[in-house]
């Protein structure tokens, strides 16, 4: 059975990381994202979860208390800022990053991602990344914004050098009312 966006968007970046990986949360928003992610790296890993909301860092720390998470560091801080976080250590080794972006659920719908800010997170990270490492995008693109940030990054992304990068876009064509999909950005070894 064809999967979920969020689900796959997860086994994409379980796939590509071990116990011990660091790995970031771009947008951590609720914290689902990060609690998967602190679970793909265990105890030994790293997440770094971003967020420009503080609404969203509380709701992030309040969910990861209830799993007793603690290798997880939680940034009020653009993604676009990350490189000011990812350590000389981490260079050329980081796992992966996972973006939701749009907006928070049940928030201000005024504050968004912008491709501006995205893509220049996104080439952050590409730098970092190990060989086989992945930057996985959920693109919510049903909001005025939204729709802008989705032709930012596509028009970005199917540059990218076939020789060192797949880009994968899985979405569903038959569902209504702009459905989210995924961009998925890898590394090759």
């Amino acid at each position: 059975m064809l999967k979920h966006v969020i689900a796959y968007a997860h086994e994409l970046m379980e796939q590509v990381t071990q116990p011990g990986d660091t790995v970031i949360d771009a947008t951590c928003g609720n914290g689902n994202d990060t609690l998967a992610l602190s679970r793909f790296v265990g105890e030994e890993g790293k997440v770094l979860a971003f967020d420009i909301q503080e609404q969203a860092i509380e709701m992030t720390s309040k969910h990861l208390s209830l799993h007793d998470v603690t290798n997880t560091t939680l940034i009020l801080d653009s993604h676009q800022r990350v490189d000011h976080y990812i350590t000389p250590e981490d260079e050329g080794k980081l796992a992966g990053a996972i973006f939701n972006l749009g907006y928070l659920p049940g928030s201000n719908k005024a504050i968004t991602t912008n491709a501006e800010s995205t893509i220049t997170a996104i080439e952050k990270i590409r730098r970092a990344l190990k060989p086989g490492g992945r930057i996985v995008l959920v693109v919510y693109h049903g909001h005025p914004e939204g729709a802008i940030e989705k032709e930012g990054l596509l028009a970005h992304v199917k540059d990218y050098d076939q020789k060192h990068y797949a880009v994968l876009q899985y979405r569903f064509l038959n569902q209504k009312n702009t459905p989210p999909f995924i961009i998925a950005i890898e590394k090759k070894k």
